[in-house]
């Protein structure tokens, strides 16, 4: 034990690269876009605003986004041995605690951030940093559960952020208008997140998280997957024709169309084709979001 203590205290520093693919940039994506999805829909233009938007990217992508992941790596670190021994903290490259010493830095510099962009998104940013710890850590774990797990990460990385990017470009809260179709595109993207476990549906079921593959089968977890995303996009076409922005209505069935076109390869084969559908019915769903934020800003 004594020199398990020890040689948790001398870990090397780990190189910049491996704290980078700790840090997971892929991932930074959708809460990026979510982030962007949120500037437009607010309606104001980026006068002034300049220095706002590049430090809620930041926010939204690089630090709450990757401090989750590092977050989640190391609390992972077991499930990650089996299905990716490859990762920086199951193969030995960020050694000790260092993964947990990167998360804990990570948050406070997120919160830091946050609080120099005002206070609602102060407050929403410690809501998505409380979120992705008690995805990962205990006594939460919400991942363990495939409702409450992607249901977490969809508001973090869908809502949260795209509430940040409104509330940064106005100063104050955003209309009821697009925090309905904000938390709407959150609900969708349960079944985005659900299609994420279907690579890790053997390390899930060794360690007893209970994805919604692990506990409905792959079969049964695609066909829910769509119908979640596909709810929530009528939804949101219902309400903006309602509100007046055809345009964006029109936009977004077509985007929705287009994934049900896709969909029925998905549901041949859904672990073979979870991968595909993720880069072609994602982006789509993503393009649908971006048509929803340009109406509720008044660019439609």
């Amino acid at each position: 034990m004594e020199r398990s203590a020890v040689s948790t205290r001398l870990a090397p520093i780990p190189a910049l690269r491996d704290v980078v693919q700790l840090l997971k940039p892929i991932t930074w994506f959708p809460p990026m876009w979510a982030f962007m999805c949120g500037a437009v829909s607010s309606g104001v233009g980026l006068d002034g605003r300049w220095l706002f938007v590049l430090g809620g990217i930041l926010l939204a992508g690089p630090l709450v986004c990757g401090t989750s992941q590092a977050v989640n790596d190391w609390f992972d670190r077991e499930v990650d041995a089996i299905n990716e021994p490859d990762r920086p903290i199951p193969s030995g490259r960020i050694a000790g605690r260092w993964g947990l010493y990167i998360a804990l830095m990570g948050t406070a510099l997120s919160a830091a951030v946050a609080w120099m962009l005002g206070i609602w998104v102060f407050i929403a940013a410690l809501i998505g940093l409380a979120l992705a710890w008690g995805y990962s850590a205990p006594p939460f774990r919400f991942k363990t559960s495939g409702w409450t797990g992607p249901a977490v990460v969809g508001l973090t990385y869908e809502g949260l952020s795209w509430f940040t990017g409104a509330t940064v470009m106005l100063g104050a809260l955003p209309s009821s208008q697009v925090l309905v179709v904000l938390v709407l595109y959150s609900l969708g993207a349960h079944g985005i997140m659900t299609l994420n476990d279907f690579k890790a549906v053997e390390g899930d079921r060794a360690t007893g998280l209970r994805s919604l593959p692990v506990i409905m089968g792959v079969g049964g977890a695609a066909r829910f997957a769509c119908a979640v995303m596909a709810a929530a996009q009528v939804a949101v076409i219902a309400l903006l024709a309602w509100w007046g922005y055809t345009l964006s209505a029109v936009l977004v069935s077509v985007v929705l169309v287009a994934q049900f076109a896709a969909m029925p390869r998905l549901l041949r084969d859904p672990k073979k084709y979870a991968p595909w559908y993720n880069g072609i019915g994602v982006t789509l769903y993503v393009l649908g979001m971006l048509a929803a934020a340009l109406g509720l800003g008044g660019y439609l």
